[in-house]
């Protein structure tokens, strides 16, 4: 795990360093703070103090932001030729991959972690089930780390980061609204089940109602491992 933790404040270093994750944050704080305060379905508008709205937010912005922090955490490594300096390192390509999940992740805990203050602000205007706010913090990490296992995965192909991005964003469509559609659409019987399972919301949406099921946990954690796996097949595939 040493070499892990060493590749994670690399990575940090790097990402903190750079305009980049500033320039995302502020993003991700705008469009939420708009969102919540003073669009037409605001916080104030509703009459209630709901966190419901405020993780929908959440989870919709976080749909835009991953792809961007995700695009370049392989693709320039390969662009720039630095895989061979990693690997002339006693680095095991699955702890550069876990290292790399980690560190990305950690940045979005820390861009969750700034809209606390909305948190705050609506537990101050009424009642709010902490419990329930936790789920939700919850569940939007365990979103995020599909999304982050799936940008990963997309940078694995390309040295173009921008292409990454928008393989990634390919992707989220497919299991954010795609699969749910195919369901929709096939009505009922093994085909719709299957696509229903498949849909991210339909793993998140219980979540942030305080609701933990083991078998949402399954599916999370099934999704970040298949596509970081993937990921490492293909940067050994092309480390050769």
């Amino acid at each position: 795990m040493g070499a892990v933790k060493v590749i994670i404040n690399k990575e940090l270093k790097v990402a903190f360093n750079s305009l980049l994750i500033y320039i995302a944050y502020t993003a991700f704080l705008c469009v939420t703070g708009f969102a919540c305060w003073f669009s037409g379905k605001n916080i104030f508008s509703s009459g209630q103090a709901s966190l419901s709205n405020l993780f929908n937010v959440f989870y919709w912005t976080l749909f835009f932001l991953i792809p961007a922090l995700t695009m370049r955490s392989i693709s320039e490594e390969r662009k720039d030729g630095t895989f061979e300096l990693l690997f002339s390192k006693p680095i095991k390509t699955w702890q550069l991959i876990m290292g790399k999940f980690f560190a990305i992740l950690l940045q979005v805990v820390i861009c969750l972690a700034l809209t606390l203050p909305y948190y705050i602000t609506i537990a101050s205007l009424g009642n709010v089930d902490h419990a329930v706010g936790f789920c939700g913090y919850l569940g939007l990490i365990l979103v995020s780390g599909c999304y982050i296992s799936i940008g990963m995965f997309a940078s694995s192909l390309t040295p173009n980061t921008i292409v990454a991005f928008f393989i990634t964003f390919a992707i989220e469509i497919g299991f954010v609204l795609l699969f749910e559609f195919i369901a929709e659409l096939w009505g009922s019987g093994f085909i719709a089940a299957l696509f229903t399972y498949l849909s991210i919301g339909e793993h998140f949406d219980a979540i942030p109602r305080g609701v933990i099921d083991t078998k949402d946990l399954i599916y999370f954690i099934s999704v970040i491992i298949i596509f970081l796996a993937l990921a490492r097949h293909y940067i050994c595939k092309n480390r050769f």
